[in-house]
């Protein structure tokens, strides 16, 4: 589908879909089961220009708009929804930050490593008991001489394991979203430990972590933005997160329609292909308006973000929708595959393991609602 899609943008899409189609498609099964991406995978995107999307060239970006960030993470989700979840954190979370808040110091030393591939960032948002409520994060960042002293806990933190530096949230004040600062902070500082999550039901080949700061000492050019405005800065990186996620969530629906078609073309039973039989049909139809529905969705709000519009709500209602139907086109996926989708020999499998946390991280879809529902009656359902 080329709908609105500028020469270039076809270009670049296309471009990603080939490195896809040959350097990550092979290995997914086996990245899964070693529960490990082969971080080459990185450096390799990043040498194509891929990686440092929407961060200006004279940061070592590629620049491009975020449309065509887009395109790039919607190939990855198809491949392998970890490779995209490492780039989406790395890039879209943390780098994109830096690019914002950032000042120049920061941005002439971490932007051309994290583009090129070199180095990876993690998003240290989310703690042992502050996932949806983020205002209540303990993490606390005290003021020692002319620096910051952090310490606490973070967890389900992508690239933890993996990256050189942290983006960490702290709360610097009182109580509540104005007293959370954020901070970059390198990871070999003593007093940073990790401890990899392992045994996730999907999203295995990508580190996941907890995060421990015991009194880890970061100067006050560590800060990221003004004191107390973390918590602006953690909104609005995910407010464009969800849009990146969404498309990697659209990803997932193409894979599960190509998936589909394959198998109910070539599988014969009762003597002739599945895909002749009405109820195979359906299931194959209900993933193509989803995937073609949802790749709207996240267009659309990508496009606003270009054009300087607002687009909070239609980054919600974008993951929202792509999430939720990522999960059910890898049910009907796997229906259609029978038994052999239960075997991880085949994608199908791995795609619902992968959907089925793109409805829980980078805001719930219950939270998605709740974003969505205030901004259509203008009352908030949160505290």
């Amino acid at each position: 589908m080329d709908l609105a899609l500028s020469d270039e943008q076809v270009a670049v899409r296309t471009l990603a879909a080939e490195f896809v189609d040959r350097e990550i498609v092979p290995h997914a099964a086996a990245w899964d089961r070693a529960e490990r991406v082969d971080l080459r995978v990185i450096t390799r995107l990043g040498d194509l220009g891929l990686l440092g999307l929407t961060i200006d060239e004279q940061y070592g970006g590629s620049g491009g708009d975020h449309l065509t960030y887009c395109l790039v993470t919607e190939e990855l989700g198809r491949g392998d929804s970890s490779v995209r979840g490492i780039m989406s954190v790395s890039i879209g979370l943390v780098a994109r930050s830096i690019a914002t808040f950032g000042t120049e110091q920061q941005r002439q030393h971490w932007l051309p490593r994290l583009c090129s591939g070199e180095a990876i960032g993690c998003f240290g948002l989310t703690e042992p008991d502050a996932g949806s409520d983020v205002a209540s994060l303990s993490t606390r960042a005290d003021r020692h001489g002319d620096g910051w002293v952090l310490s606490g806990t973070k967890t389900f933190i992508t690239n933890g394991t993996w990256a050189e530096v942290a983006l960490v949230f702290a709360r610097t004040g009182g109580d509540g979203a104005n007293g959370i600062t954020a901070f970059l902070v390198p990871t070999d500082l003593p007093g940073f430990t990790t401890h990899e999550i392992h045994g996730k039901l999907g999203l295995r080949g990508q580190a996941t972590a907890q995060l421990s700061l015991d009194s880890v000492q970061v100067p006050d050019s560590a800060r990221l933005g003004e004191p107390g405005q973390g918590f602006a800065i953690a909104m609005a990186a995910l407010a464009k997160g969800r849009v990146s996620l969404a498309a990697g969530c659209v990803g997932i629906l193409q894979g599960c329609l190509d998936a589909a078609v394959g198998h109910a073309t070539t599988r014969e039973q009762f003597g002739r292909p599945i895909a002749g039989f009405q109820l195979v049909q359906e299931q194959i139809a209900d993933i193509a308006v989803e995937a073609d529905a949802a790749r709207m969705l996240t267009w659309r709000a990508a496009d606003l973000i270009d054009r300087g519009q607002p687009f909070e709500t239609a980054a919600s209602v974008a993951k929202l929708y792509a999430s939720e139907a990522a999960v059910r086109a890898a049910n009907s996926a796997l229906q259609v595959f029978g038994g052999y989708g239960y075997v991880d020999e085949y994608p199908v499998g791995k795609y619902l393991r992968d959907a089925r946390v793109t409805t829980v991280y980078e805001g719930t879809s219950q939270i998605q609602k709740l974003i969505i529902g205030r901004a259509m009656t203008g009352v908030s359902a949160f505290r």
